[in-house]
């Protein structure tokens, strides 16, 4: 049966699910894949069984996105969060001093002498990130090796950092909060990573990431069906999905990201690539939504809060 593109109407007091609705079927070229996406994280949440990964990449922290990745969190809708060490360095760093609007145009050497990096549009000043986290992990590395600790999974510390170090505003706050695993493959790649092994050179201190790969491994195995919300590409993007194979691949996925597959990268893979893998199963319901996550997460994520909690009304 055909189905009309239909324009978009504006009425009053429009909610965001009413907005990402008619995205459906105004259709357009990238809102009709956003609606379908949301409705793919609305059949994943209410799916009972199933594991729900959150992978994303740690640059999305430094901006107000990390709002959207907290809310996932805060609210349990997601089991498993797998990301990159940049979420580690800016969720913690973010609890306690703020980053600034930038541009993407500015003088980079003027920046530098004034101890101001640049991300993007945002500008971290050295004292909102780097130093502020060495004093943070450097105390508490300090009060886990005088408790008797000398090794810890990157979960473990993870959830550490997400007790000890953050506030409400974090997303590992809410994630040691409601009990659910941060796992970070590249751990040592950032801040959180670089004091970790700083620590290590004077005091009898390990790492463990096998350990996170057993957890990784039992949680895969026992789960009936799976599904993923993935954020961006990399190593977060592959361990997420590399896992998944294990048991016949993710049925539900979502990835939204800004990358070709033209140049055989992973983070532009498209989800029909890693069905060839048994990475993503055959029957999944899948969507890749192409564009800016910072604008695309917010509506979506926002749509998908309002249908749930009308859900339970």
């Amino acid at each position: 049966m055909k189905q009309a593109v239909k324009d978009y109407e504006f009425p009053e007091d429009m909610s965001v699910t009413e907005l990402v609705n008619q995205m459906e079927q105004a259709w357009g070229f990238t809102a009709g894949k956003l609606a379908v996406g949301a409705n793919i994280l609305e059949n994943m949440i209410k799916t009972k069984g199933c594991v729900k990964f959150l992978s994303f990449t740690g640059n999305l922290v430094a901006t107000g996105t990390r709002g959207v990745f907290k809310e996932l969190v805060k609210r349990k809708l997601v089991d498993v969060v797998i990301t990159a060490c940049g979420t580690l360095d800016h969720d913690l760093a973010r609890c306690w001093k703020n980053y600034y609007r930038g541009s993407f145009v500015m003088n980079d050497s003027r920046l530098h002498e004034q101890g101001v990096n640049r991300l993007g549009n945002v500008l971290v000043p050295n004292d909102s990130y780097g130093t502020l986290i060495e004093e943070k992990m450097q105390g508490l590395l300090s009060d886990l090796y005088k408790e008797g600790k000398r090794e810890v999974s990157g979960s473990e510390l993870t959830r550490e950092i997400g007790k000890r170090c953050c506030n409400d505003s974090s997303i590992l706050y809410w994630a040691a909060k409601n009990d659910i695993p941060v796992f970070v493959p590249g751990i040592t790649d950032g801040a959180v990573g670089y004091q970790t092994w700083m620590f290590s050179q004077d005091h009898d201190f390990r790492l463990n990431l096998l350990k996170d790969s057993g957890q990784l491994n039992d949680i895969v195995f026992d789960a009936k069906k799976s599904g993923a919300l993935i954020v961006g590409g990399g190593i977060s993007k592959h361990h997420t999905i590399w896992w998944n194979q294990f048991k016949d691949g993710l049925d539900f996925v979502v990835y939204v990201s800004t990358a070709d597959e033209w140049d055989g990268s992973l983070s532009g893979a498209r989800p029909r690539e890693a069905v060839s893998w048994g990475k993503i199963s055959e029957k999944a319901r899948r969507i890749m939504v192409e564009g800016d996550a910072s604008v695309i997460l917010p509506v979506m994520a926002g749509a998908l809060f309002n249908k749930l909690s009308k859900n339970k009304k």
